[in-house]
């Protein structure tokens, strides 16, 4: 591994423990040039998978498209960036073990509500009217009405 400091490429490993849920393998460098410490990942190569969209185009699958529809419902909430972070992990890994090579866009949309849907109720409003794409008033309020009996009823 090549220092980023230097590009010097005899550099060691100095300590490595699990990140992510146990999903990949953090290692502390040292560079023997410099002296610098930096810090790099190790995560398993997956297949790619496709994402069916609403036309039914097909691109491959995108973690930060999530990760700013997420950031985007959660703009000026009391939301930690480690949750949103927790949330888009769950959502991909739940994607990923499902097995398959394709996916509907509709389904990771229906996953990232949910999950929403117990982290912050105006989050998910938020992001279920772009996502649904409500077209009125009254669309946007039938939505709000199945937020606000859900959370009576817990």
């Amino acid at each position: 591994m090549k220092c980023p400091f230097c590009n010097n490429e005899n550099t060691r490993v100095i300590d490595s423990r699990p990140a992510e849920e146990n999903n990949s393998i953090r290692r502390r460098r040292i560079c023997d040039g410099c002296g610098r410490r930096f810090t790099t990942y190790e995560k398993i190569e997956t297949i790619p998978l496709i994402v069916i969209k609403k036309d039914n185009n097909r691109e491959t699958f995108d973690r930060q498209k999530i990760e700013a529809g997420v950031l985007r419902a959660c703009h000026k909430r009391p939301v930690s960036a480690e949750a949103i972070t927790k949330l888009v992990d769950s959502v991909e890994n739940e994607i990923f073990s499902k097995a398959d090579k394709e996916i509907p866009s509709d389904v990771i949309g229906e996953l990232v509500m949910n999950k929403l849907k117990d982290l912050d109720a105006v989050a998910y409003v938020r992001f279920a009217s772009v996502y649904r794409e409500f077209k009125d008033i009254n669309t946007f309020m039938d939505e709000l009405k199945k937020v606000i009996v859900s959370s009576e009823g817990e």
